[in-house]
């Protein structure tokens, strides 16, 4: 081996290995509950190719603490979530009802990343005599919430 390549080869290992103990930026998971998912589209976050474009805000920003909560709906994919201005340990919420009722029967979460003040959920299919709104909760406990679209 050329003293080249060695060379070059050290380099990339030594730059892998900086790699491996810097930490990587944590990313928040979605949480989901009830029977949320059964549903098409659900699972799956607004900026999908074929639901981009299709969402307007439906009502009124609701406000806590300063935080914003939106509730954003299309009729070609359903509904999703959104808090603005949030603090940590805070989540955006989306329960969907199976039978319009207002009645939760699935629900999907989205914490706010290290490093940022917003998060929105995945969708919610309300869709079809279904129906879904948003919350606002902070450390376990709803601030605001939309009603039931």
């Amino acid at each position: 081996m050329s003293r080249r390549s060695l060379r070059t080869l050290l380099a990339a290992g030594g730059a892998a290995a900086v790699m491996a103990l810097l930490p990587t930026s944590a990313q928040a998971a979605p949480h989901s509950g009830g029977n949320y998912g059964a549903y098409g589209m659900e699972g799956q976050y607004p900026t999908t190719s074929f639901c981009s474009g299709t969402f307007r805000q439906i009502g009124p920003t609701k406000y806590a603490e300063g935080m914003a909560l939106k509730y954003f709906y299309s009729d070609k994919c359903g509904s999703f979530a959104r808090i603005e201005n949030s603090r940590a340990n805070c989540a955006a919420v989306l329960q969907r009802s199976d039978n319009g009722v207002g009645r939760a029967d699935g629900w999907v979460s989205e914490t706010v990343d290290p490093g940022i003040n917003y998060a929105y959920t995945q969708m919610g299919n309300n869709l079809n005599g279904r129906v879904s709104r948003a919350l606002l909760s902070c450390d376990g406990h709803d601030l605001v919430a939309t009603g039931w679209y």
